[in-house]
């Protein structure tokens, strides 16, 4: 995006646990914030984090990478000299996800109780959580009301054999009673959001949680970060405007297709007419013809013997040929002129539908599956989660996927990272020490 290729100006210090394959390090990073400290437990992840330094700027500096177990650092500060301005993380969603478990509180792959540790133990000036939307579920909904009671009050310790319920229950009373001063508490709010609202082209509906310390006075409702596309932005491009077919030159079956699936819009309904005041969603093809910092530089269609030889096309990282593709129940295809469906990770591999697209020539074959369809290439996956062409991921085609169904778009991680940085500087709370020096 553009303003990962402007010159960052430092603004402070961050820290970021469960980075995975880097989409949020790299936002709160392509904000000003200084990394620290980076946790990641899976090894393909830690490697793409070593191989691909923050800034292209300077390619000798790299993440400061605490590979491993974040359960296995004993002490937080042990790893960070000075002040934490800000701690980013998404811990592992399985437990909340449809696509996993969902055990929830009782998965041992739930880390939301080390986010707390580390708050403890760095006492951040903000935190920045993702998740799955998943936590809102009602089945689950009292335990996210703990999740945000313990992130208010993260200094008031559970004891070890206390059930969640009871130190929720301690929680609670302190917070209607008012007895913890501003320095030892959070102000947290959540914010259910569509990756597709801010530019990503992508539909990815999650929760971010954002909490600034109290004594520092900050009111985040004036810098939440606004929404800046629609559906219906995008339809009236297609439809009427037409701006997204002069971008995009394709056969006139091809469009007239794609105008008749649209739904009609009410131009005359108040709620469309603002909504028509934003930018348009962007769709996969959008994506593929190369958004943001990847503008101006269209990935090179795969021909059928590409995806029959797996061939890298044009030399270009991860932009390699798979075949197979299919559709089945449960799993349609992503169609090009829409945002791609949610790029997800997979339990036992990566979910097939998810990755397959429905391509312009219906007669293409794909070897092994059926005809008018292929998998999407990894490259292409990565342009849809906002990743820049330079950020190459390490691992097997299987492996690379899974980084990118479990990262935060990195277009939606700077729209909030932006948004905590302004609100910071708003009170004076930014000072980077590499900057004193």
């Amino acid at each position: 995006m553009p303003e990962l290729r402007e010159e960052r100006q430092r603004v402070g210090t961050c820290v970021e646990l469960f980075a995975g394959g880097g989409g949020l390090a790299m936002a709160v990073h392509a904000a000003g914030f200084r990394p620290l400290l980076v946790n990641e437990y899976a090894k393909r992840a830690c490697e793409t984090l070593r191989n691909n330094p923050p800034d292209p700027n300077e390619p000798e500096k790299r993440w400061p990478l605490v590979p491993g177990d974040v359960r296995d650092i004993l002490n937080f500060a042990d790893h960070v000299k000075g002040d934490v301005d800000v701690l980013a993380g998404g811990p592992p969603c399985q437990p909340f996800s449809l696509g996993g478990a969902h055990k929830g509180m009782e998965d041992e792959r739930n880390m939301f109780p080390e986010m707390f540790r580390a708050i403890r133990e760095l006492r951040p000036k903000a935190v920045i959580c993702e998740n799955v939307r998943g936590l809102l579920r009602p089945s689950f909904r009292p335990y996210f009301e703990y999740i945000m009671n313990e992130m208010r009050l993260p200094f008031v310790k559970r004891d070890k054999d206390a059930k969640w319920e009871d130190h929720n229950d301690i929680l609670e009373k302190l917070i209607a009673d008012h007895s913890v001063e501003p320095s030892q508490r959070y102000v947290v709010k959540e914010m259910e959001v569509n990756a597709a609202d801010y530019g990503v082209p992508q539909i990815r509906n999650r929760v971010i949680i954002v909490a600034f310390r109290a004594d520092l006075g900050i009111n985040w409702d004036e810098f939440m970060p606004k929404v800046t596309h629609s559906e219906e932005s995008m339809i009236y491009s297609m439809r009427e405007g037409g701006p997204y077919w002069n971008r995009h030159k394709v056969d006139a079956d091809v469009r007239k297709r794609v105008i008749a699936n649209l739904p009609e819009l009410d131009y005359e309904d108040e709620k469309v007419k603002e909504k028509l005041k934003l930018d348009p969603w962007r769709t996969l093809r959008d994506a593929i013809a190369g958004i943001d910092e990847n503008e101006g530089k269209p990935l090179p269609p795969l021909s059928e013997d590409d995806v029959k030889s797996k061939r890298v096309v044009d030399g270009i990282p991860d932009h390699i040929g798979w075949p197979g593709a299919r559709r089945y129940t449960g799993h349609t295809p992503n169609l090009l002129d829409r945002p791609a469906k949610t790029v997800k990770a997979g339990v036992h591999g990566v979910p097939g539908g998810e990755s397959v697209m429905q391509l312009d020539d219906v007669d293409f074959a794909n070897f092994g599956g059926e005809t008018g369809y292929r998998y999407m290439t990894v490259r292409e996956t990565a342009r849809v989660m906002t990743f820049p062409d330079r950020w190459v991921l390490d691992g097997p085609r299987g492996e690379k996927m899974r980084q990118l169904g479990n990262a935060v778009p990195v277009r939606l991680g700077m729209a909030f990272s932006k948004a905590v940085a302004d609100a910071l500087k708003s009170v004076g709370a930014l000072e980077d020490p590499e900057e004193r020096k």
